[in-house]
């Protein structure tokens, strides 16, 4: 028998040597395929592009041109936009304490197009950064009142939570097309909520940065919000202070949805289906979890750009529109899956 004094000596906190390649091989996988998707995206279009054209330093060049001033600016609206939707997403349902909700089921998307007209009808003149200001205290007021009457219901189950969101969402949603009919605005309305990158060229998605900074936040701050997600009781026993937890949670939420839909509108789904396929693949755990869900929301929103771009090319079918069928055959295949492990 071995002494105590010679006996091997092991490290548990350090991971194995074989678990470390596995996790080393699924984050270059992901990074190959994101940027795969991001290459086929500045490739796809009408204009035909070369990829000479990188290193052309000729001005006049027009393929040059629509490279850099279209297809780049498009290809970072979108990988900015689809993780900071998908981030935001997981953010809402550790706060809300469930899986089944997003900006877009809960009244945050709805309530930041109802700011947005209201800037279009009574104040078109303002600026861009403005306009996004008003459109994020409208979110952060509708997501404030979902909260709100979350906490007054006792009966939280798995469905009420994210039927009382839609509920809520749909009451805004009626009174802003109300609004836009009163003003004969209806089309416009459609047009510009619709998740639509068409128009993207440079100088007209820079504001998405700011939705990148906040989700950076938001990731930094990754263990605090976990810790909320458990509940009120159990954050106040570690001595944080839970509604404020809560309401920067919000905040963030607010901001990330307000960008989003002053800049090329409202992309639904994103927020939902990501999140669940990366808990289901890595857990609960949102700092191990969060870079995942944003790597996967970028991925998934320029596929679904792409499939609307070679479905009628040379004409295009909005993101929003993709992603709405696209998330509701993924979203019906999650709730199919989790009622087959429950049973």
């Amino acid at each position: 028998m071995l002494s105590a004094s010679k006996a091997p000596r092991t490290h548990p906190s350090s991971p194995p040597a074989s678990g470390w390649a596995g996790g080393s091989a699924k984050v270059i996988a992901a990074a190959i395929a994101l940027l795969a998707l991001a290459m086929a995206s500045l490739a796809v279009g009408v204009s035909d592009v070369s990829w000479n054209t990188l290193w052309s330093r000729s001005e006049d060049d027009l393929v040059a041109q629509v490279l850099m001033y279209s297809r780049v600016p498009r290809t970072l609206a979108l990988v900015l936009a689809g993780s900071a939707m998908a981030v935001a997403g997981l953010l809402m349902q550790m706060l809300a304490r469930n899986h089944f909700v997003e900006p877009s089921t809960v009244g945050t998307v709805e309530s930041a197009t109802l700011g947005m007209l209201v800037c279009i009808l009574w104040a078109p003149d303002w600026p861009v950064m403005a306009k996004m200001g008003v459109a994020a205290l409208f979110a952060l007021a509708g997501t404030g009142l979902f909260i709100g009457a979350l906490s007054r219901i006792r009966l939280r189950t798995a469905w009420i939570v994210p039927l009382v969101g839609l509920i809520l969402a749909g009451v805004i949603e009626a009174g802003t097309t109300f609004l836009a009919y009163q003003h004969d605005m209806i089309q416009s309305l459609r047009a510009w909520s619709n998740g639509d990158f068409s128009a993207v060229v440079e100088g007209r998605y820079e504001m998405l940065y700011l939705s990148l900074a906040v989700t950076v936040v938001a990731c930094l701050a990754a263990d605090r919000f976990t810790v909320a997600g458990l509940g009120e009781s159990f954050a106040t026993n570690l001595g944080l202070n839970y509604k404020a937890l809560v309401w920067q949670g919000l905040i963030v939420v607010a901001l990330v949805t307000a960008c989003i839909v002053v800049t090329v509108g409202s992309i639904p789904f994103v927020g939902l289906i990501v999140p669940n396929v990366v808990r289901l693949l890595v857990g609960d755990n949102v700092r191990r979890s969060v870079l995942w869900v944003a790597a996967a929301g970028a991925g998934l929103t320029l596929a679904c750009d792409l499939v609307g771009r070679l479905v009628i090319a040379p004409y295009e079918i909005p993101v929003g529109t993709v992603m709405g069928v696209v998330g509701s055959a993924l979203f019906l295949a999650i709730l199919l899956h989790q009622r087959k492990r429950e049973g």
